[in-house]
């Protein structure tokens, strides 16, 4: 079974990758362009020598950013299928389409949002290009604090739902988890990287750019997931077996 979740999530996620592709270009392109102008128009105001590009704009636009959101949802659509398994009957009499869709919903808040609250995403030419490695570190670090700490609130859940019941377990799971992540978000710095008089209109709309891709492409594999997943499971009713230990 496990060989067809997998596959099945790599194509979904292929699938998802196309729908965050159409935002990508319609919203987050735009941006893009916008940000290279003004870095740009800035170099040329302080008679800075313009680099040549190692990839065109064209490029990077068009085959580039086909390339690198089918890659990353190919691969996203296989760890979700991974997730899912062993998410799957642990997660109390859950179907196949609840769990994924729980599964999406967690991994969305863990990989994107908890990061994208402290470090919203900049457009690729803003910032101080000696900033990079010390933003990237940090990012991940609120990347591998989001993953962490929603375990722990789920398997937190788990343990409490026996003795408070599934509503009282659940907001008291969502507490301690904010409350950690609010924490280390007092605890860690935040690089100003963002130049002066860098329009605030085309930060903010990248920025909600990119959290609409990847909640397309989480909500597109979450849902499609588990409806084919479901299908499958009621073809092959064997398969939908819990797992001994959940």
């Amino acid at each position: 079974m496990m060989r067809s979740l997998l596959v099945r999530g790599m194509l979904v996620g292929l699938a998802a990758a196309a729908a965050a592709l159409l935002i990508a270009w319609l919203y987050g392109e735009p941006q893009v362009g916008h940000a290279i102008a003004f870095e740009e128009a800035k170099a040329h105001a302080a008679h800075e020598g313009h680099e040549p590009e190692v990839v065109s704009r064209t490029v990077q636009k068009t085959s580039g950013l086909i390339t690198a959101m089918a890659v990353y949802g190919v691969a996203l659509g296989g760890l979700f299928s991974i997730a899912f398994a062993f998410a799957y009957g642990r997660l109390g009499a859950l179907g196949a389409r609840a769990t994924a869709a729980l599964v999406a919903l967690a991994g969305f808040v863990a990989v994107e949002l908890v990061p994208f609250l402290k470090y919203p995403a900049t457009p690729p030419a803003v910032g101080d290009p000696g900033t990079i490695g010390s933003r990237t570190a940090l990012y991940f670090g609120m990347v591998a604090l989001g993953l962490l700490a929603t375990t722990a609130a789920v398997i937190a859940c788990r343990r409490l739902v026996p003795r408070f019941g599934v509503w009282n377990a659940t907001i008291a799971a969502v507490l301690g988890f904010a409350l950690v992540v609010g924490v280390v978000y007092q605890l860690t710095p935040k690089p100003d990287a963002i130049p002066e008089h860098f329009p605030a209109t085309v930060l903010w709309d990248f920025r909600i750019a990119s959290l609409g891709v990847q909640l397309v492409l989480w909500s597109t594999i979450g849902l499609l997931f588990g409806y084919l997943t479901e299908r499958a499971f009621a073809r092959h009713p064997s398969r939908a077996a819990v797992p001994a230990g959940a």
